[in-house]
């Protein structure tokens, strides 16, 4: 009797801790492993198709300065280990490499190079407790929408309509604009937002093409926008290895007569190289980071990166994506410390709205919704590299306003 008395309360005993356990559904509750075991940073980027090169790159530079971490003595005492899933440039792909994550323990989601792969994680992160800071994503609604707790390194999409806006009107003078964007969540978010901006100059939007993510042939769109006699044609075209670079070169070749204005982060020196260097001088854009220009040049932390990646990878020279992908990783990792802890939530409220000095950017400062900001320059190609011209100054409003 008094065995069948122990089998029943054991039992009792093991049901009362299993409901308990399965009604704890905090959205903090993070699964970060043993305690003193390594610390999980999972990164979702694209690692095959037209981007797979880009998330490759990221990946990389996550690495190397996860790497930097750990050699400075980790986090909270505990080394970071990095692990990577592909979401091919695919929302179903990335939703499934989220699930993956929380089913393996990650303490946070670095990465996102396309916005409607980041839009479909941010649901599955927030139910399993998973802070996500995106590094690429320039959608509107990556902040302030899904994921209450979501930072982003990147500049967005409003901030880049306000800094094209800006240089389009009042520095190239343009009274007629054609837009040429790509028609997803990233695209049609960034044309509709530059339209709205240039609308409120008084210049016109006399023209919009829109295209797919995987295209490489942009004559026809490229043909009906220049027939529209546009004085500026702004692109949105997030197709670093693919698209972006076959724009550029086949808009060149047109010989049009209006300056060629991309979006703020789609031109890297990768993307004129691929391009063909010198053949797309004159093409303009505007970005926040140049690894060899000042002030950057000048950081300490900037310099450790590019030497240690430098190190790594043969001399390599790593570009905006791959400093906003180490970037993630220092903030975090300054964050966690000022926490002292990995609870999702308490981490996001260490970042949002807080300085932090000595960054791979210098010294940068977040919004109360999780926006880092930084400096925007306008920049052309000259020679088949990279000139920096003037800053376009963004008011702190735009900035404030979910960037």
């Amino acid at each position: 009797m008094r065995i069948t008395k122990l089998i029943i309360a054991l039992v009792v005993s093991f049901a009362a801790a299993t409901a308990c356990a399965n009604t704890d559904t905090t959205r903090s509750s993070v699964p970060a492993g043993p305690s003193g075991g390594p610390i999980k940073i999972g990164v979702i980027v694209p690692l095959s198709g037209p981007a797979g090169p880009n998330g490759e790159d990221v990946l990389k530079a996550i690495q190397v300065q996860a790497d930097l971490v750990n050699q400075s003595g980790g986090v909270l005492g505990r080394q970071l280990q990095v692990v990577a899933k592909d979401d091919q440039s695919n929302p179903a792909t990335g939703v499934s490499a989220a699930n993956e994550m929380a089913s393996e323990g990650a303490s946070v989601v670095m990465g996102g190079w396309n916005s409607p792969v980041t839009l479909a994680i941010q649901p599955v992160l927030t139910r399993a407790g998973i802070l996500n800071i995106t590094t690429i994503p320039q959608n509107a609604s990556i902040l302030g929408g899904a994921d209450p707790d979501a930072i982003r390194m990147n500049a967005g999409n409003t901030v880049g309509a306000y800094a094209a806006g800006e240089y389009i009107g009042e520095t190239l003078h343009a009274k007629r604009v054609g837009l040429l964007v790509q028609n997803d969540a990233y695209g049609n978010d960034a044309g509709a937002l530059v339209g709205q901006r240039l609308r409120s100059m008084g210049v016109q939007v006399v023209s919009e093409q829109k295209f797919a993510y995987t295209d490489t042939d942009f004559r026809v769109p490229l043909s009906n926008t220049l027939a529209a006699t546009p004085d500026v044609v702004f692109s949105a075209n997030a197709a670093e290895s693919s698209g972006m670079p076959a724009m550029a070169k086949q808009y060149a070749e047109a010989r049009a007569t209006a300056p060629h204005f991309a979006g703020l982060g789609t031109v890297s020196q990768k993307v004129i190289d691929l391009s063909g260097g010198a053949a797309v001088d004159g093409l303009v854009s505007a970005d926040i980071y140049f690894p060899q220009a000042p002030p950057f040049a000048e950081i300490p932390a900037n310099r450790a990166f590019i030497e240690a990646y430098q190190r790594r990878f043969n001399g390599e020279l790593p570009d905006k994506y791959r400093a906003l992908g180490a970037q993630s990783v220092d903030i975090w990792a300054k964050a966690v410390r000022n926490a002292g802890s990995l609870d999702r939530a308490r981490v996001a409220s260490a970042i949002k709205g807080h300085s932090f000095p000595g960054t791979i950017l210098g010294d940068v400062r977040f919004t109360a919704g999780g926006q880092m900001k930084g400096k925007v320059y306008a920049f052309t190609v000259a020679g088949g590299k990279i000139e920096v011209r003037e800053e376009i100054r963004v008011p702190d409003e735009v900035w404030e306003s979910r960037g």
